[in-house]
């Protein structure tokens, strides 16, 4: 696993990376012509239901009427006109996710309950039993449907980073070393911990305190390309990345 990449910051390969951004995807999926950004939109459905998910849950739907109504609202959003208007411009695609089911649970819901949901098309195929397990884990907090919104998107994308970094680390046969040294991505390894990890993994106490220094830079790499994905430009990478910690 490489320990250095270039950064996506607001030069060099950032406009790249721009190219292809959710926002981009949800742009170009409002053009009839265009079934490769559907499939993509789909895709990026699938990633991030369990948010909007969680959001209707906590407003008081049970999880079935829950399930329908993120199911319907995904239909809707792969929908040529509902994609329509869609504007980068407007902020965050985080925020702009959550403002569309909101106008969805409140106006259209009610038109979409009297017909067959979806209009014949097929749904997103949501996993109930996870939604459930997960929102179990949710039901004694206090906080609002947005904010746990918000704490579900900022997991949601920190979980996403750290799978690929676990990938990469299975790739170049270090898995096991990533299971020593993951608890201290997010906490401070003291010296005692950096000795103690060593005696396991067969090195000293300095190479363990590299090793957890390279695995943090390139996890802090992953969470910026997550956050590329989800900014509507580069100058707000750094207090979306602030905010996705602060969130979680």
């Amino acid at each position: 696993m490489a320990a250095d990449h270039d950064r996506a910051d607001g030069s060099g390969d950032s406009a790249a990376a721009f190219a292809t951004t959710h926002w981009s995807v949800v742009v170009c999926a409002a053009q009839p012509t265009s079934p490769q950004a559907k499939e993509a939109l789909e895709i990026l459905c699938r990633t991030y239901w369990y948010p909007l998910y969680a959001h209707v849950r906590r407003r008081g739907y049970d999880a079935p009427e829950a399930q329908d109504l993120t199911q319907e609202f995904f239909v809707r959003l792969l929908s040529s006109p509902y994609l329509a208007h869609a504007d980068r411009a407007r902020g965050k695609f985080r925020s702009y996710l959550l403002v569309a089911l909101n106008h969805f649970l409140t106006d259209e819901w009610r038109h979409a309950r009297a017909a067959k949901r979806g209009g014949g098309q097929p749904l997103i195929s949501l996993d109930a039993g996870t939604a459930e397990s997960r929102y179990a884990l949710e039901v004694a907090s206090e906080l609002t449907p947005e904010r746990l919104y918000e704490r579900a998107w900022a997991l949601t994308l920190l979980d996403q980073a750290m799978t690929k970094l676990k990938g990469e680390c299975l790739a170049a046969s270090k898995d096991h070393q990533f299971e020593q040294l993951e608890s201290y991505l997010t906490n401070e390894a003291t010296q005692s911990d950096c000795v103690a990890v060593g005696e396991k993994l067969g090195m000293t106490a300095g190479a363990v305190s590299v090793a957890i220094h390279r695995l943090r830079h390139r996890y802090r790499e992953l969470v910026r390309e997550a956050v590329t994905q989800v900014v509507a430009s580069p100058e707000e990478i750094e207090d979306e990345i602030r905010w996705l910690f602060a969130a979680a």
